[in-house]
């Protein structure tokens, strides 16, 4: 009997720190963590010469704020997840709302941390990084179009903030896919909007999708996408990548242009969550674009 209920509390507890975990959403984190590594590489693509330490700093710096950024995104959003995400950790019930805030909070001590042990600098861009977050998740959240903008400028950030630990700057090849994911980044986060349509209804959340319709909004998106699309050129033409940035852009390139056109032959809410999902693979290729344009 006692074995039973102690085998009871352990599954209670690893379903917990399974929630805390589903919080940071892992997969969303370590990719703004590997931003910050890629904005590195960019702005100095001989990874013999780098500062390790600092460069190991950063990912997490990276990791641990947008962890913070999620978890507190869910503890704002529990009433409108309770509708159209009830399986998460705190609508489920898996997490107290009050658990989540402290912490959201313990990962942002922790980033701010990592980020002074780099330097003066670079605890400024996270402290900036990490205002924006608030802006969005306390105000931005119901706006709609600003929101987006927001939320696109906190995942733009990580690359800045790497080329700043690797060399103390931006140059010219950072800001151009700083650029493109700014954009492409704004166009995921107006299909979401198409996803999350019927809980941000409810809630007053002005999204694209909820001021004006689906179609609009699916029409924005792909414009989004396209204009990312559009400025691939221009590394290969300023002559700041070599040969290896072709077929990764290629790919990525060729990925929005298909997911522009499903999105917008049908921009249901089932049909926008796959193509919320596909963004992430191309934004992917983009970043392995950069880094073997850079390095080749």
């Amino acid at each position: 009997m006692y074995e039973t209920i102690f085998s009871n509390k352990g599954y209670l507890k690893m379903k917990k720190v399974g929630g805390f975990i589903r919080l940071m959403r892992p997969i969303n984190s370590a990719m703004m963590g590997f931003a910050v590594f890629v904005g590195a590489v960019l702005a100095k693509p001989q990874p013999c010469n780098f500062d390790w330490l600092s460069i190991l700093y950063g990912f997490f710096t990276g990791l641990m704020l947008t962890a913070a950024s999620m978890a507190l995104n869910d503890y704002y959003d529990r009433d409108i997840d309770a509708i159209n995400e009830p399986a998460r950790p705190i609508p489920s019930g898996l997490v107290r709302p009050g658990q989540a805030l402290a912490f959201s909070f313990i990962l942002s001590l922790i980033g701010f941390v990592l980020s002074y042990l780099i330097s003066i600098l670079c605890l400024a861009v996270a402290l900036a990084a990490w205002m924006i977050m608030m802006a969005y998740v306390t105000v931005g959240k119901r706006s709609g179009l600003p929101g987006n903008l927001l939320v696109s400028a906190c995942v733009s950030i990580p690359f800045i903030y790497g080329s700043i630990i690797s060399i103390g700057y931006v140059p010219l090849n950072v800001m151009l896919f700083t650029l493109m994911a700014f954009l492409s980044n704004t166009g995921r986060e107006i299909t979401k909007g198409i996803v999350d349509v019927k809980g941000d209804r409810a809630e007053g959340v002005k999204t694209l999708a909820v001021r004006y319709g689906e179609k609009i909004a699916a029409v924005s998106a792909a414009v989004l996408y396209l204009l990312s699309v559009s400025l691939t050129p221009l590394p290969w033409l300023l002559g700041i990548v070599s040969l290896w940035f072709i077929p990764f852009v290629l790919i990525a390139d060729a990925g929005f242009i298909v997911s522009s056109i499903l999105l917008l032959r049908d921009y249901t809410r089932e049909n926008a969550r796959k193509i919320k999902k596909l963004v992430l693979l191309w934004f992917i290729f983009g970043f392995l674009a950069f880094i073997f344009g850079v390095s080749g």
